[in-house]
């Protein structure tokens, strides 16, 4: 509106000789750079209080103390077998109304495999992160290598523990970064020999590129079976003396699945192993199978004990397998 008024009324004064044109347009141009400085000097004042509300949100973050921190006075385990013991131990998600888990307890065993199988929501995954720290028990202890894992250094616990996540998750770079992450100076053979063992050497090496083939963010130019053997192979490399399988044979087929297994089984005959499963074809020859419901567990022994002792037990196989492997 301030521009028209501005061209009607220097019109007038063009129009009757009072004003050359070259002022007209002098002074619309000082017209729009005053607007332009009152709508920048408006967007200030918008914005400033979004910027400090926006750098008291960041600095509470980057003062944010993590809950799960090294002790003061940590305790270093005076060798690292791999053995693994919950004791009695209770725990609950913060601001949970009631506890996932309630009083396990329980050994793993360096040399022998253990199965946790369960239903959806019965505290498998829960239980398995307890072990590396991921979170503090509520109530007991859980023992790594004889030490309580809060007295332990983080990376002393972790270097310990090679962990395949229920959900496989690779970075952006080649194969090889990605196998490297628990092992900085893992050889070629190595990883080879893991991606072997993980039964993806077949299709690492029908890749142009091989071991330098490039990974996208997340693992998203791979298939689901593709980036769970390498999540396995990854943990593998890092030979350590607990592993910890979090459900990561479901994404793949039955053959690669016993394969895996078999080949596995050497690979790991001195370290503790542990396997979540949904399916009980993958947890049979287990050393120690844990039967979870409702955060508790209702059977340990081997599968034949636990076909005549855990009803729970019974009803996973059934469904799974038939009734006649039940019979």
């Amino acid at each position: 509106l301030s521009s028209v008024a501005v061209v009607w009324f220097g019109g007038h004064l063009i129009d009757s000789g009072q004003m050359p044109v070259g002022n007209l347009i002098a002074f619309l141009a000082y017209i729009l750079q005053i607007m332009f400085a009152v709508m920048m000097a408006l967007m200030m004042v918008i914005f400033l209080p979004r910027a400090a509300a926006s750098a008291v949100r960041l600095e509470a973050v980057l003062e944010t103390q993590p809950a799960i921190r090294d002790p003061e006075r940590p305790i270093e385990p005076q060798a690292k077998t791999g053995a693994v013991e919950f004791r009695d131990v209770t725990f609950g998600y913060p601001g949970g109304e009631k506890p996932v888990l309630h009083g396990l307890s329980f050994q793993l065993r360096p040399g022998a495999t253990t199965a946790i199988i369960g239903g959806t929501g019965s505290g498998k995954t829960t239980l398995v992160n307890l072990i590396p720290r991921f979170f503090d028990v509520t109530e007991g202890a859980v023992r790594v290598n004889d030490v309580d894992v809060r007295q332990q250094p983080l990376e002393t616990l972790w270097s310990s523990i090679g962990l395949a996540p229920q959900q496989a998750y690779l970075f952006r770079g080649t194969i090889a970064d990605n196998l490297r992450f628990g092992k900085d100076d893992a050889t070629e053979d190595e990883l080879w020999h893991a991606l072997e063992v993980a039964q993806a050497r077949d299709f690492v090496a029908a890749m142009p590129e091989k071991l330098e083939a490039p990974v996208d963010q997340g693992g998203t130019n791979l298939s689901g079976g593709q980036r769970q053997r390498l999540a396995i192979a990854r943990a593998l490399v890092k030979r350590p003396r607990l592993y910890l399988f979090d459900d990561c044979f479901s994404a793949l087929d039955a053959g690669t699945d016993a394969r895996l297994r078999s080949a596995l089984k050497p690979e790991a005959r001195d370290a503790a192993v542990v396997i979540v499963a949904q399916r009980v074809s993958t947890i049979l020859a287990a050393d120690q199978i844990i039967v979870l419901d409702a955060g508790r567990i209702v059977g340990v022994g081997t599968h034949q004990e636990l076909m005549s002792t855990t009803e729970a037990y019974r009803e996973i196989v059934a469904s799974q397998l038939g009734e006649e492997a039940v019979a």
